[in-house]
Protein backbone atom coordinates (compact mmCIF):
# COMPACT_ATOMS: atom_id res chain seq x y z
CA UNK A 1 0.00 0.00 0.00
CA UNK A 2 1.03 3.46 -0.74
CA UNK A 3 2.09 5.52 1.77
CA UNK A 4 2.21 8.72 0.16
CA UNK A 5 0.22 11.63 1.85
CA UNK A 6 -3.37 12.39 0.38
CA UNK A 7 -4.46 15.93 1.57
CA UNK A 8 -8.04 16.10 3.59
CA UNK A 9 -10.79 15.72 1.35
CA UNK A 10 -8.59 14.75 -1.87
CA UNK A 11 -9.70 10.98 -2.15
CA UNK A 12 -12.86 11.59 -3.09
CA UNK A 13 -12.45 14.24 -5.32
CA UNK A 14 -9.96 12.00 -7.44
CA UNK A 15 -11.46 8.68 -6.97
CA UNK A 16 -13.28 7.08 -9.92
CA UNK A 17 -16.74 6.74 -9.42
CA UNK A 18 -17.92 3.84 -7.02
CA UNK A 19 -18.34 0.67 -8.45
CA UNK A 20 -15.98 1.23 -11.63
CA UNK A 21 -12.60 0.45 -12.69
CA UNK A 22 -10.18 3.62 -13.78
CA UNK A 23 -11.86 4.33 -17.44
CA UNK A 24 -14.98 1.81 -17.40
CA UNK A 25 -17.33 3.50 -19.37
CA UNK A 26 -17.06 6.67 -17.86
CA UNK A 27 -17.84 9.55 -19.48
CA UNK A 28 -15.29 11.81 -18.93
CA UNK A 29 -15.40 15.81 -19.14
CA UNK A 30 -12.69 17.01 -22.40
CA UNK A 31 -11.45 19.54 -20.35
CA UNK A 32 -10.40 16.91 -17.84
CA UNK A 33 -9.30 14.88 -20.25
CA UNK A 34 -6.75 17.74 -21.67
CA UNK A 35 -5.88 18.68 -18.44
CA UNK A 36 -5.00 15.39 -17.90
CA UNK A 37 -2.76 15.14 -21.04
CA UNK A 38 -1.15 18.30 -20.44
CA UNK A 39 -0.15 16.51 -16.93
CA UNK A 40 1.84 13.93 -18.66
CA UNK A 41 3.25 16.39 -21.14
CA UNK A 42 5.26 18.23 -18.58
CA UNK A 43 5.99 15.34 -16.19
CA UNK A 44 7.60 13.98 -19.20
CA UNK A 45 8.80 17.22 -20.10
CA UNK A 46 10.28 17.02 -16.61
CA UNK A 47 11.94 13.86 -17.28
CA UNK A 48 9.63 12.40 -14.23
CA UNK A 49 7.96 9.16 -13.76
CA UNK A 50 4.42 8.87 -12.35
CA UNK A 51 6.15 7.70 -8.92
CA UNK A 52 8.69 10.55 -8.54
CA UNK A 53 5.53 13.25 -9.43
CA UNK A 54 3.73 11.01 -6.40
CA UNK A 55 6.58 11.55 -3.90
CA UNK A 56 7.30 14.95 -5.09
CA UNK A 57 3.64 16.16 -4.58
CA UNK A 58 3.02 13.71 -1.68
CA UNK A 59 -0.35 12.70 -3.62
CA UNK A 60 -0.65 8.82 -4.06
CA UNK A 61 0.41 7.56 -7.90
CA UNK A 62 -3.52 6.12 -8.01
CA UNK A 63 -4.61 9.48 -7.69
CA UNK A 64 -1.86 11.05 -10.44
CA UNK A 65 -3.08 8.45 -12.64
CA UNK A 66 -6.72 9.38 -12.19
CA UNK A 67 -5.70 12.70 -12.88
CA UNK A 68 -3.87 12.04 -15.81
CA UNK A 69 -6.56 10.12 -17.47
CA UNK A 70 -9.04 12.56 -16.78
CA UNK A 71 -10.85 10.48 -14.23
CA UNK A 72 -12.77 12.32 -11.30
CA UNK A 73 -11.77 16.21 -10.94
CA UNK A 74 -8.99 17.36 -8.59
CA UNK A 75 -8.67 20.14 -6.21
CA UNK A 76 -7.05 23.44 -6.53
CA UNK A 77 -4.93 21.76 -3.84
CA UNK A 78 -3.65 19.03 -5.78
CA UNK A 79 -3.14 21.20 -8.95
CA UNK A 80 -1.28 23.67 -7.07
CA UNK A 81 1.17 20.69 -5.58
CA UNK A 82 1.13 19.48 -9.16
CA UNK A 83 2.46 22.78 -10.35
CA UNK A 84 4.99 22.91 -7.52
CA UNK A 85 6.62 19.85 -8.47
CA UNK A 86 6.44 20.40 -11.97
CA UNK A 87 8.00 23.67 -11.98
CA UNK A 88 5.53 25.04 -13.89
CA UNK A 89 2.96 27.87 -13.18
CA UNK A 90 -1.15 27.16 -13.27
CA UNK A 91 -1.72 28.80 -16.78
CA UNK A 92 0.57 26.08 -18.24
CA UNK A 93 -1.20 22.99 -16.70
CA UNK A 94 -4.47 24.92 -17.77
CA UNK A 95 -3.77 25.13 -21.21
CA UNK A 96 -3.83 29.07 -21.28
CA UNK A 97 -3.12 29.91 -24.78
CA UNK A 98 0.46 32.04 -24.16
CA UNK A 99 1.57 28.43 -22.88
CA UNK A 100 1.07 26.40 -25.86
CA UNK A 101 4.26 26.55 -27.82
CA UNK A 102 7.83 27.05 -26.82
CA UNK A 103 8.12 30.65 -28.47
CA UNK A 104 5.07 31.62 -26.36
CA UNK A 105 6.98 30.02 -22.92
CA UNK A 106 9.86 31.78 -23.76
CA UNK A 107 8.49 35.07 -24.33
CA UNK A 108 6.10 34.32 -20.77
CA UNK A 109 9.63 33.62 -19.26
CA UNK A 110 11.62 36.87 -20.65
CA UNK A 111 8.49 39.43 -19.46
CA UNK A 112 8.51 37.27 -16.03
CA UNK A 113 8.36 40.02 -12.96
CA UNK A 114 9.25 42.65 -15.56
CA UNK A 115 8.10 46.29 -14.03
CA UNK A 116 5.30 48.33 -15.90
CA UNK A 117 7.20 50.58 -17.58
CA UNK A 118 9.65 47.66 -19.28
CA UNK A 119 6.48 45.87 -20.33
CA UNK A 120 4.72 49.01 -21.57
CA UNK A 121 8.14 49.19 -24.09
CA UNK A 122 7.36 46.15 -24.97
CA UNK A 123 4.11 46.39 -26.29
CA UNK A 124 4.52 49.44 -28.34
CA UNK A 125 7.29 47.87 -29.70
CA UNK A 126 5.62 44.73 -30.45
CA UNK A 127 2.79 46.54 -31.74
CA UNK A 128 5.34 48.50 -34.38
CA UNK A 129 6.91 45.03 -35.34
CA UNK A 130 3.18 44.01 -36.21
CA UNK A 131 2.43 47.28 -37.77
CA UNK A 132 -0.70 47.93 -35.21
CA UNK A 133 0.86 50.20 -32.86
CA UNK A 134 0.32 53.85 -33.13
CA UNK A 135 2.39 55.60 -30.43
CA UNK A 136 4.16 58.25 -30.29
CA UNK A 137 7.48 56.29 -30.13
CA UNK A 138 10.39 57.27 -32.34
CA UNK A 139 9.04 60.79 -32.38
CA UNK A 140 5.35 60.23 -34.61
CA UNK A 141 2.61 62.26 -34.07
CA UNK A 142 0.03 60.44 -31.99
CA UNK A 143 -2.97 59.01 -33.84
CA UNK A 144 -5.95 61.92 -34.52
CA UNK A 145 -8.35 59.24 -33.05
CA UNK A 146 -9.23 60.73 -29.48
CA UNK A 147 -10.42 57.85 -27.34
CA UNK A 148 -11.95 59.28 -23.76
CA UNK A 149 -12.15 56.29 -21.08
CA UNK A 150 -13.40 56.44 -17.55
CA UNK A 151 -16.04 55.08 -15.73
CA UNK A 152 -19.40 56.72 -16.12
CA UNK A 153 -19.74 60.10 -14.99
CA UNK A 154 -16.33 60.85 -15.67
CA UNK A 155 -17.51 63.33 -18.47
CA UNK A 156 -17.11 61.57 -21.58
CA UNK A 157 -19.81 62.65 -23.40
CA UNK A 158 -19.65 66.28 -22.48
CA UNK A 159 -15.76 67.09 -22.56
CA UNK A 160 -16.31 64.72 -25.92
CA UNK A 161 -18.20 66.62 -27.52
CA UNK A 162 -16.68 70.11 -26.68
CA UNK A 163 -13.37 68.59 -28.26
CA UNK A 164 -14.76 67.28 -30.80
CA UNK A 165 -15.89 70.73 -31.90
CA UNK A 166 -13.12 72.69 -31.03
CA UNK A 167 -10.86 70.08 -33.28
CA UNK A 168 -13.49 70.39 -36.07
CA UNK A 169 -13.34 66.16 -35.42
CA UNK A 170 -16.37 64.17 -35.35
CA UNK A 171 -18.11 62.91 -32.18
CA UNK A 172 -18.53 59.14 -31.55
CA UNK A 173 -20.20 57.47 -28.73
CA UNK A 174 -18.91 54.33 -29.20
CA UNK A 175 -22.85 53.26 -26.57
CA UNK A 176 -24.75 54.62 -29.34
CA UNK A 177 -23.05 52.78 -32.13
CA UNK A 178 -23.78 49.59 -30.34
CA UNK A 179 -27.18 50.25 -30.04
CA UNK A 180 -27.66 51.12 -34.12
CA UNK A 181 -25.82 47.95 -34.91
CA UNK A 182 -28.01 45.70 -32.57
CA UNK A 183 -31.03 47.34 -33.06
CA UNK A 184 -31.89 48.01 -29.49
CA UNK A 185 -31.00 49.54 -26.38
CA UNK A 186 -27.61 48.37 -24.46
CA UNK A 187 -29.98 47.30 -21.15
CA UNK A 188 -32.59 45.45 -23.41
CA UNK A 189 -28.57 43.84 -25.20
CA UNK A 190 -27.60 42.60 -21.77
CA UNK A 191 -30.74 41.56 -20.90
CA UNK A 192 -31.58 39.34 -23.82
CA UNK A 193 -28.37 37.95 -24.78
CA UNK A 194 -26.02 39.13 -22.27
CA UNK A 195 -22.24 40.55 -21.37
CA UNK A 196 -20.59 38.54 -23.39
CA UNK A 197 -22.84 39.45 -26.65
CA UNK A 198 -22.49 43.15 -25.25
CA UNK A 199 -18.67 42.80 -25.80
CA UNK A 200 -18.57 41.12 -29.30
CA UNK A 201 -20.92 44.28 -30.25
CA UNK A 202 -18.98 46.89 -28.78
CA UNK A 203 -15.74 45.20 -30.12
CA UNK A 204 -17.53 45.56 -33.62
CA UNK A 205 -18.38 48.67 -33.16
CA UNK A 206 -14.82 49.80 -32.63
CA UNK A 207 -13.35 47.86 -35.43
CA UNK A 208 -15.73 49.88 -37.65
CA UNK A 209 -15.22 53.19 -35.83
CA UNK A 210 -11.35 52.95 -36.39
CA UNK A 211 -11.87 51.86 -39.80
CA UNK A 212 -14.10 54.67 -40.67
CA UNK A 213 -12.89 57.51 -38.89
CA UNK A 214 -9.48 58.68 -39.49
CA UNK A 215 -9.98 61.53 -37.32
CA UNK A 216 -12.40 61.85 -34.25
CA UNK A 217 -13.42 61.78 -30.71
CA UNK A 218 -14.64 58.72 -28.95
CA UNK A 219 -16.26 58.36 -25.98
CA UNK A 220 -16.60 54.60 -24.37
CA UNK A 221 -17.89 52.66 -22.05
CA UNK A 222 -16.56 52.48 -18.92
CA UNK A 223 -16.24 48.83 -19.15
CA UNK A 224 -14.21 48.19 -22.13
CA UNK A 225 -11.12 47.81 -20.28
CA UNK A 226 -12.17 44.36 -19.38
CA UNK A 227 -12.31 42.95 -22.50
CA UNK A 228 -8.64 43.33 -23.89
CA UNK A 229 -8.90 42.30 -27.82
CA UNK A 230 -10.92 45.62 -27.60
CA UNK A 231 -8.87 47.70 -25.34
CA UNK A 232 -5.89 46.87 -27.19
CA UNK A 233 -7.44 47.95 -30.53
CA UNK A 234 -8.13 51.18 -28.67
CA UNK A 235 -4.85 51.72 -27.28
CA UNK A 236 -2.92 50.95 -30.69
CA UNK A 237 -4.98 52.92 -32.83
CA UNK A 238 -5.57 55.99 -31.11
CA UNK A 239 -4.85 58.44 -28.46
CA UNK A 240 -6.59 57.55 -25.43
CA UNK A 241 -7.05 60.18 -22.20
CA UNK A 242 -8.03 58.86 -18.92
CA UNK A 243 -11.18 61.04 -17.37
CA UNK A 244 -10.65 60.51 -13.49
CA UNK A 245 -12.94 61.64 -11.23
CA UNK A 246 -13.77 61.10 -7.42
CA UNK A 247 -16.26 58.40 -6.43
CA UNK A 248 -18.43 61.14 -5.09
CA UNK A 249 -18.50 63.24 -8.47
CA UNK A 250 -19.09 59.97 -10.30
CA UNK A 251 -22.36 58.95 -8.62
CA UNK A 252 -23.60 62.91 -7.99
CA UNK A 253 -23.23 62.94 -11.94
CA UNK A 254 -24.62 59.49 -13.05
CA UNK A 255 -27.90 60.72 -10.58
CA UNK A 256 -27.84 64.12 -12.38
CA UNK A 257 -28.08 62.29 -15.37
CA UNK A 258 -31.80 61.04 -14.41
CA UNK A 259 -30.55 57.21 -13.37
CA UNK A 260 -31.57 57.36 -9.19
CA UNK A 261 -30.37 53.34 -9.23
CA UNK A 262 -26.84 54.63 -7.80
CA UNK A 263 -28.67 56.24 -4.33
CA UNK A 264 -30.92 53.52 -3.82
CA UNK A 265 -28.69 51.38 -1.28
CA UNK A 266 -25.87 54.49 -1.62
CA UNK A 267 -23.65 53.06 0.73
CA UNK A 268 -23.41 49.85 -0.78
CA UNK A 269 -23.47 51.28 -4.15
CA UNK A 270 -20.18 53.88 -3.07
CA UNK A 271 -18.26 50.76 -1.83
CA UNK A 272 -19.41 48.98 -5.37
CA UNK A 273 -17.81 52.17 -7.00
CA UNK A 274 -14.79 52.47 -5.07
CA UNK A 275 -14.37 48.45 -6.03
CA UNK A 276 -14.83 49.25 -9.62
CA UNK A 277 -12.58 52.56 -9.67
CA UNK A 278 -10.07 50.37 -7.70
CA UNK A 279 -9.93 47.13 -10.13
CA UNK A 280 -9.93 49.22 -13.49
CA UNK A 281 -7.19 51.77 -12.37
CA UNK A 282 -4.03 49.94 -13.43
CA UNK A 283 -5.80 49.47 -17.17
CA UNK A 284 -7.19 52.91 -17.37
CA UNK A 285 -3.44 54.08 -16.37
CA UNK A 286 -2.29 52.90 -19.80
CA UNK A 287 -3.60 55.58 -21.13
CA UNK A 288 -1.08 58.31 -23.03
CA UNK A 289 -2.60 61.02 -21.11
CA UNK A 290 -4.85 61.59 -17.81
CA UNK A 291 -7.23 64.35 -16.80
CA UNK A 292 -8.62 64.40 -13.18
CA UNK A 293 -12.25 66.33 -14.02
CA UNK A 294 -12.85 66.43 -10.34
CA UNK A 295 -9.83 69.16 -9.72
CA UNK A 296 -11.27 72.17 -11.22
CA UNK A 297 -14.63 73.29 -12.83
CA UNK A 298 -16.04 72.09 -15.99
CA UNK A 299 -14.52 75.12 -18.68
CA UNK A 300 -11.41 75.20 -16.96
CA UNK A 301 -11.35 71.27 -17.02
CA UNK A 302 -11.68 71.41 -21.12
CA UNK A 303 -9.26 73.63 -21.96
CA UNK A 304 -6.77 71.22 -20.05
CA UNK A 305 -7.87 68.69 -22.32
CA UNK A 306 -7.89 71.00 -25.05
CA UNK A 307 -4.45 71.98 -24.55
CA UNK A 308 -3.13 68.31 -23.87
CA UNK A 309 -4.78 66.98 -26.72
CA UNK A 310 -3.68 69.24 -29.27
CA UNK A 311 -0.15 69.56 -27.91
CA UNK A 312 0.06 65.56 -28.55
CA UNK A 313 -1.41 65.66 -32.16
CA UNK A 314 1.07 68.74 -32.49
CA UNK A 315 -1.68 71.12 -33.19
CA UNK A 316 -1.17 74.96 -32.19
CA UNK A 317 -2.64 75.63 -28.56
Amino acid sequence: MSSTIVPSGEVAALEPPAGRGEGEGERKDPFLIALGERVRALRARRGMTRKALAAATEVSERHLANLEYGVGNASVLVLLQVTRALHCSFAELLGDVTTQSPEWLLLREMLENRDEATLRRVRVAVGELLGTGADAAGGRARSPRIALIGLRGAGKSTLGGMLAEDLDFPFIELTREIEKMAGCTTAEILGLYGQNAYRRYERRALEEAVQIYPEAVFATAGGMVSDLVSFNLLLSHCTTVWLQADPEDHMARVAAQGDMRPMAASAEAMEDLKSILAGRAAFYSKADLRIDTSAQPLLETFQILRAEVRQALGMPV
